[in-house]
Order: C-alpha cells, then sequence, then structure tokens
C-alpha cells in the first residue's frame, strides 16, 4: 500500500487523565508519524457532523456529549499503510477483546470511554481530516 495518512482523535476519556503522550508513544513505536495535532474542545456541531453517520443510533446523542465533554486531540498520522497500522494499535473496540499493548486495552475505560477513534478507510480518513485541518497544517 506505500506511506498514506489517516485521523486520529485522542478522545476525553484519555485527554482528562493526561494520557496523550502514552497513546502518542504507542502509536509512533508503532512507525506512526504525527504530521498534524491540535487539542480543541470540540463544539457540538463539530461532533454531530463527524458523528452523522451515527445519527439514527440511539447511542448518538450520549456520543456527542461525551465528545464535547472535555478536550480532545485531532491529529493526521503517517506511516506505511497507516490506516490499517493505525486501527491495529488502537485495538478492539471493546477494550476486554483488545490486544496486549493496544492503545484500548491499554488505556480505555469501557466500549464507549474507548479512548482513540480512528479512519476506517483511506476515503473517509481524507475526510475526516479535511473537518479538522486545512492543508498547510498538515507538515510531513
Amino acid at each position: 500500500m506505500g506511506v498514506q495518512r489517516t485521523f486520529s482523535i485522542i478522545k476525553p476519556d484519555a485527554t482528562i487523565r493526561n494520557l496523550t503522550g502514552a497513546v502518542n508513544a504507542i502509536f509512533e513505536k508503532a512507525g506512526l508519524r504525527i504530521v498534524a495535532q491540535k487539542r480543541i474542545l470540540m463544539t457540538q456541531a463539530q461532533a454531530e457532523t463527524f458523528y452523522a453517520v451515527h445519527s439514527e443510533r440511539p447511542f448518538f446523542g450520549e456520543l456527542v456529549e461525551f465528545m464535547t465533554s472535555a478536550p480532545v486531540v485531532v491529529q493526521v498520522l503517517e506511516g506505511e499503510n497507516a490506516v490499517l497500522a493505525h486501527r491495529e494499535v488502537m485495538g478492539a473496540t471493546n477494550p476486554s477483546e483488545a490486544a496486549d499493548g493496544t492503545v484500548r486495552k491499554e488505556f480505555a475505560l469501557s466500549i464507549g470511554e474507548n479512548s482513540v477513534h480512528g479512519s476506517d478507510s483511506e476515503e473517509n480518513a481524507a475526510l475526516e481530516m479535511a473537518q479538522f485541518f486545512s492543508g498547510n497544517e498538515i507538515v510531513g
């Protein structure tokens, strides 16, 4: 596949526990390079837009509320097969099913408070990156 970029969010449950550096260390150890990063307080509009695919699901309101409850770190990661590499190092959504050494196994509190988000495809990564970063903010 070659070098590609993916989008990542370190979620409120991790940022409020001051785990940003620890999470990023796992990403970097997995060969992913941070080429854009900022800490933001996601607005309700941003969260609703970002998670619009889930708008009809019963957990949508709770998800939006969680993602706007504390700062998040949005970032662009770059590396060999970055989308897949990032998803592997994040671990299973359910932390009890996540492999040892993954972010979710190490830091997630629950299925809902699972510490990180990662794009599921190159196409979605491009859309997600564009929601939070302009082209000149991504430097690699």
